[in-house]
């Protein structure tokens, strides 16, 4: 449901604002945003685990809609520095099984009203990016994902920078699309673990 309500945001955005350049996104004044929201708290309402405070945007949304997706640096910077106190990164290897992790990548279930709340959640990655060589659908709003580990090596300070990615992205890209996993509790501490295996293993199809 969050990532329809997101969707609808930025349809109701894309409506109200004056457009830009074409390839431009438009920016949203403060009156317009408190406009689409106060629709979506009229239209949308809360079902089971579903609750409405997914309607409301924090500081880091808010500034990202007002700024089409491009703050000021400094701006940035602070949000970035706060987003990145939210990680709470394990001690030890960060590394999990990337064998689990394909099943959380593949799969896009998860924190809808319809859901038994609790149950895990997927990370819905095939969305976006593409992981595995045998794929013949997948996402391009994110980067290609092949080739990651073998490219970029599995040391102790890439599992922290994939770990802290995933668990919050915005900690490294103030307006990342890329939803706050762990932040928001869609994923567990062990899925993330998981998917820095998929991502960096030289075992994993990911680096095959």
């Amino acid at each position: 449901m969050r990532r329809l309500l997101l969707a609808s945001v930025a349809a109701s955005l894309a409506a109200c604002t004056t457009p830009g350049a074409v390839g431009e996104r438009p920016k949203a004044s403060a009156s317009e945003l408190d406009k689409v929201t106060a629709v979506l708290k009229r239209d949308f309402h809360e079902r089971g685990q579903a609750k409405m405070n997914r309607v409301e945007l924090d500081e880091v949304q808010r500034l990202c809609n007002l700024n089409a997706d491009n703050p000021p640096a400094e701006a940035a910077k602070r949000i970035e520095e706060a987003q990145l106190k939210t990680i709470k990164f394990p001690s030890g290897s960060l590394m999990g099984d990337w064998q689990r992790a394909e099943k959380v990548a593949q799969n896009g279930r998860g924190s809808m009203w319809s859901d038994k709340p609790g149950a895990p959640a997927g990370g819905s990655c095939y969305n976006c990016h593409q992981i595995s060589p045998k794929e013949t659908s997948f996402g391009t709003i994110g980067p290609s994902l092949l080739g990651f580990g073998k490219q970029r090596g599995n040391g102790p300070e890439m599992q922290k920078y994939v770990y802290g990615k995933i668990y919050n992205s915005k900690a490294y890209n103030a307006c990342s699309t890329m939803p706050r996993l762990g932040y928001a509790g869609t994923l567990s501490e062990e899925q993330i673990k998981d998917l820095v295996a998929l991502l960096l293993d030289p075992a994993s199809p990911v680096n095959k």
